[in-house]
């Protein structure tokens, strides 16, 4: 059984590009949610703490089954632990064992900013040139360079209530293309912009944004609300917008739709990549991608990296499963 660490994944994001790997990731992604209806789809299953969660998140088609734990702590970096960490299995299908166990709380970034693309893809104006990120925690630098590997992008304007957060931030994207500007609160920020993501960490129900803040014609990442009682977002924007979820059974629990009736969901991601839907129909349109983080991205990702590992020869083979020449002879193992 092969092990990704983090070293690992490291190595292979020197050997293969941080744009490129992203490019690999999200390919991946659209390709998968293409094939939508050839997965064993279901919510993820959460363990809710008083600071926190962890959650299993599995999926799975005919050949491969894959699951992430991981958890979402808000608190945790004020104990110099990350809010989010994760580990993730990809098994063979045909037999059930596990083929890999990698690493995903870096992974986990790569492929929420890889999703955000994947839907603004088809919800955001080809032409966008700049870039609003309100909260610039640990995965906001992913999310920004995946963009801008998409998008010919100007200016990014970001804000954060911990100035810590701001500066790490700047240092980690200093030299980009882009201009980045930062902003004393989020009104600012999002002022004029083109593409706005939203990536919080409170554990509470926020409204951000006001619609008159937003100029017409924006796409809105919403990233950040991903549990019940959690949200970036108010309802009255929500109904200012075209709402795009990933999968909307999970999204009604977790995502900003949570405060809203069904309905308010336009359409799930896979049917725009299907074209069973539009997408942005106009320039003016407001559009959101409401992304709590779905299996499938997990799926999509760790199907990536298990193929890149295997051709660059990284990772380590470990004797976690049992190899006997009788298979019933299991206690066989302790008398030898």
């Amino acid at each position: 059984m092969k092990i990704l660490t983090v070293t690992d994944i490291q190595e292979l994001i020197r050997i293969v590009g941080l744009e490129n790997f992203f490019q690999c990731t999200i390919s991946a992604l659209e390709q998968d949610f293409w094939r939508w209806q050839q997965f064993f789809l279901s919510p993820r299953h959460a363990t809710y703490y008083r600071d926190g969660v962890i959650e299993l998140m599995p999926c799975s088609d005919d050949r491969l089954y894959t699951f992430k734990y991981v958890n979402g702590y808000p608190g945790n970096p004020l104990k110099g632990k990350l809010s989010v960490v994760a580990i993730g299995v990809l098994s063979d299908a045909a037999n059930g064992y596990p083929l890999m166990l990698s690493e995903m709380t870096l992974l986990t970034a790569f492929r929420t900013a890889a999703a955000g693309v994947l839907a603004a893809k088809y919800l955001a104006r080809e032409n966008s040139k700049s870039l609003a990120i309100i909260g610039t925690g640990a995965q906001a630098e992913f999310q920004v360079l995946a963009f801008a590997g998409f998008f010919q992008l100007e200016e990014v304007r970001f804000f954060d209530t911990d100035p810590m957060a701001r500066a790490k931030f700047s240092e980690n994207l200093a030299g980009q293309k882009f201009r980045l500007t930062p902003c004393n609160d989020p009104t600012e920020a999002v002022r004029g912009a083109d593409i706005i993501i939203t990536a919080t960490a409170a554990r509470k129900r926020q409204s951000l944004l006001s619609v008159e803040d937003i100029a017409p014609g924006a796409y809105i990442f919403a990233m950040g609300g991903d549990s019940p009682g959690k949200t970036e977002l108010s309802a009255e924007f929500l109904e200012h917008t075209k709402v795009v979820v990933e999968y909307k059974l999970q999204s009604l629990l977790e995502g900003e739709v949570q405060q809203c009736e069904a309905d308010i969901v336009y359409a799930e991601l896979w049917q725009l990549v299907c074209k069973h839907k539009p997408g942005r129909q106009d320039d003016q349109e407001l559009t959101l991608f409401d992304s709590v983080g779905f299996a499938l991205e997990d799926y999509s990702i760790l199907r990536v990296v298990h193929d890149l590992a295997e051709k660059h020869q990284l990772g380590t083979e470990l004797e976690l499963i049992p190899e006997l020449n009788d298979p019933k002879n299991l206690f066989g193992l302790l008398r030898s």
